[in-house]
């Protein structure tokens, strides 16, 4: 009998605190979210350079130094600082080597170059032998307040998520609570850029080097939403 007892006193009680564990409060579940586009202002090109022969002869080479130097006095001309250009693959480590060999053997060098401007490479591009630049391209873009942009973003998607929630309760004669609960959904999108002209992958022998081309981004386009619980009081 004590043992019957003893049960029943325990189911109680586990009755009991299972009761205490449910939320018995009225809730109200929005969203909200906010978004916005920005143009890229940190971006990262790449650029070759390879050494060509003047009207086929050998002994008319330009060589990747020149080359190399004009692409400096370039970046410096147009206001870009020395170490935002860097070396990113050499293949003319076995250049003597290869020259003994092949008296033909024409060495390249790839280069990564950070502007802010895109306005800028035109005027860096032009200032180079065109038939010395064997191929260009976007390696990656970013933008420099991103950080403080995603955190003023999530705060207006909360708000507007409270903003909604109010209403919503108070069309039906209630007043809203604290919230109980908060997820974030994050929606970054980082489009690829898109161009008016081939430029970023031309050739040495093509014109295009020397002409102005206008290039497009689609900018960064960022979007925040957020899921929220609050109770209705």
């Amino acid at each position: 009998m004590k043992k019957l007892l003893m049960m029943a006193t325990i189911a109680l009680f586990s009755i009991n605190a299972m009761a205490q564990q449910v939320d018995l409060r009225r809730k109200v579940t929005v969203s909200g979210s906010a978004e916005t586009e920005v143009t890229p202002d940190i971006i990262y090109l790449n650029i070759s350079l390879k050494e060509y022969l003047k009207d086929n002869n050998s002994k008319k080479k330009v060589e990747i130094t020149e080359l190399e130097n004009q692409l400096y006095a370039a970046v410096v001309k147009a206001g870009i600082a020395k170490e935002d250009l860097t070396v990113n693959n050499v293949s003319s480590f076995n250049y003597v080597t290869e020259k003994k060999k092949n008296p033909d053997f024409l060495a390249s060098k790839q280069y990564r170059l950070k502007v802010s401007d895109l306005n800028k490479w035109n005027a860096i591009i032009g200032a180079i032998d065109a038939k010395g630049i064997s191929s260009t391209n976007i390696e990656s873009y970013d933008y420099s307040k991103i950080s403080s942009l995603k955190k003023e973003l999530k705060i207006k998607a909360l708000l507007a998520a409270k903003e909604k929630a109010t209403y919503m309760v108070e069309a039906l004669g209630d007043k809203l609570g604290n919230v109980i609960d908060i997820q974030e959904v994050n929606n970054e999108i980082y489009p690829q850029p898109m161009y008016r002209a081939n430029v970023m992958m031309m050739k040495a022998e093509s014109s295009m080097a020397a002409d102005a081309v206008e290039l497009d981004f689609k900018k960064i386009k960022l979007n925040y939403l957020v899921n929220a619980v609050f109770e209705i009081k």
